[in-house]
């Protein structure tokens, strides 16, 4: 009798049905506070400051008082531009709880990239510092509003007396707030090579946020230090949410990442859980002083927002005393988590994959081609469906319409393979995005740049790997006819102009660009001839989970 061969199961998976909050930002906070008052909520340790629960609700509902004073109203928009600090955090809640939705601007724009976000998102008031050792705010907020028609009516800095007096201001708190209106928009490099603003809700952020605390298993004793920046989901959903979810304390070790201050915050505050992506634990592990910080009292953490090689993860494991370290797979898109292994996970599951669906959350693999769901084993696109999925990209119903499908799916652009055991592992990108230091960079934003320089007739832009960073970007660049000029007249060009981590690390002048008949870009090419000609072999190949 011939045996009848059992069909392959199809890479697909749902998570586990979890009852969802329908609450806002501030409704939770309430319900936080009015938990844990007198336990720490946040402290910013270069700030010297530190705010209870009952303290932070307090601010936030300065803070919307605030807002409610200078005339903003549920739905309109405020923007932060600023590095991690206490306010961040203050203005974070007292944003959502004044009905309002956050723009988060990346501190490290410059006026090219700052005068797009402020158009684009209509934003009517603006917080910010002056200056910092990286840059002088004010100076390239001026150069970015020069000549252009905004909204934008209110620019307050925090350190002039405007803040304390905003915070003081006679306000009122609004009548309602509904857990599905956007509480965040987020500037992510899209596939048109723009920016696009990603609308994430209460509902997205809230509920991404107690299923991420699940996972790490947090209660209101834990301490996380998050040296990721704030601006980015990385910080403001999976710190602060979970955080806001569960009564644990968030650590802001910095303004900015620096390894000697993130191990010292661990040391001092007896953290039970710390973030990363994989270049911030290499530095970490780099510093001769690693051995006398006492970490022993970590449980918990994530490395995420890029590749993680397989023997950096089993030192974070072992010499950091992180043994429930968990990673995760996302996307601004997706709120951001929406894969991720649990701390008690085995080490395998935690070193080669990515985990498997969140709560709530369909997870499929399909083909590149047909869009039809794979055979478990099979390499295709990654696509998601359930509450985590962003309300669209703001002002732009075409540019969401081409990830999310009229069936809901979301089509992540990620290659990855769905194990037997549900677990997914990613592969790589169906977009060219270059991800550097978790750091999404479109080549296509920086080439059309590239373009403004009278001397550039072609730029071709790509990413090469790079053992800490993950990758870098390099770029190919045909002159004008006639022209000469040097790679450090282009990064200089860049300089100030775009963000500092989209200047190219190389740069090649060139006469002839790979392209097919039809005319189209080998980029493949550019990237095999520079991982050849640069020695990169061995970083190319080497293992990640």
């Amino acid at each position: 009798m011939p045996v009848e061969e059992k069909p392959c199961a199809l890479s697909y998976s749902r998570g586990p049905s979890r009852p969802l909050l329908d609450l806002t930002i501030g409704g939770l906070l309430d319900r936080t506070a009015s938990r844990y008052p007198d336990r720490l909520a946040v402290a910013s340790c270069h700030q010297g400051k530190r705010l209870t629960w009952a303290e932070l609700s307090a601010m936030a509902d300065r803070v919307a008082r605030g807002l409610w004073s200078l005339g903003i109203r549920r739905g309109d928009r405020v923007g932060i531009w600023s590095t991690n600090c206490i306010e961040w955090t203050m203005m974070h809640m007292g944003v959502a709880r004044a009905g309002a939705s956050l723009v988060n601007i990346n501190p490290a724009y410059r006026s090219h990239e700052l005068q797009f976000t402020l158009h684009r998102s209509r934003m009517k008031a603006l917080f910010l510092w002056h200056k910092d050792k990286h840059a002088d705010y004010q100076d390239i907020l001026a150069r970015a509003c020069h000549d252009l028609d905004l909204e934008l009516e209110h620019t307050i800095y925090f350190d002039s007396p405007e803040w304390p007096a905003f915070l003081d201001a006679e306000g009122r708190l609004p009548d309602y707030v509904d857990p599905q209106d956007i509480a965040d928009i987020q500037y992510t490099s899209g596939t048109t090579g723009l920016p696009k603003g990603v609308m994430l809700t209460h509902y997205n952020v809230i509920n991404d946020g107690q299923f991420l605390a699940q996972g790490f298993h947090y209660t209101e004793i834990d301490k996380i230090v998050v040296p990721v920046p704030l601006f980015h989901c990385y910080g403001c959903v999976i710190g602060s949410m979970t955080s806001l979810n569960t009564g644990a304390a968030l650590i802001l070790p910095n303004w900015t990442f620096d390894p000697r201050l993130t191990l010292k915050a661990i040391h001092d505050e007896r953290a039970t859980s710390v973030y990363g992506v994989p270049a911030m634990y290499v530095a970490e592990f780099a510093l001769p002083e690693f051995p006398t910080y006492d970490l022993t009292s970590l449980r918990t953490g994530m490395m995420s927002g890029a590749p993680c090689p397989i023997e950096l993860m089993k030192r974070v494991l072992n010499e950091m005393h992180i043994g429930e370290l968990v990673i995760a797979y996302g996307q601004t898109e997706t709120s951001p988590v929406v894969t991720m292994s649990d701390a008690a996970d085995t080490i395998e599951v935690r070193v080669n994959t990515v985990g498997r669906a969140m709560p709530q959350t369909e997870i499929q693999v399909v083909s590149t081609t047909t869009n039809e769901p794979l055979p478990r084993g099979e390499q295709g696109e990654i696509c998601v469906r359930g509450y985590a999925l962003m309300k669209g990209y703001d002002g732009d119903p075409a540019g969401t319409a081409l990830v999310i499908h009229e069936d809901g799916w979301l089509y992540t652009g990620d290659l990855g393979v769905m194990r037997e055991d549900g677990c997914l592992r990613i592969t790589g990108r169906s977009r060219d995005v270059i991800i550097r230091g978790g750091e999404n960079i479109y080549p296509r934003e920086v080439e059309e740049f590239l373009y403004t320089h009278p001397k550039v007739s072609e730029a071709q832009v790509v990413g090469l790997p790079h053992a800490r960073l993950g990758e870098v970007v390099c770029a190919w660049i045909r002159l004008q006819p006639g022209a000469e000029a040097t790679e450090e007249e282009i990064k200089d060009f860049c300089k100030d102009q775009i963000a500092y981590y989209k200047i190219p690390e190389y740069v090649r002048f060139v006469t002839e660009i790979p392209a097919t008949l039809s005319g189209k870009i080998q980029k493949y090419k550019i990237r095999e001839f520079e991982i050849e000609a640069r020695g990169l072999q061995s970083v190319a190949n080497a293992a990640t989970a």
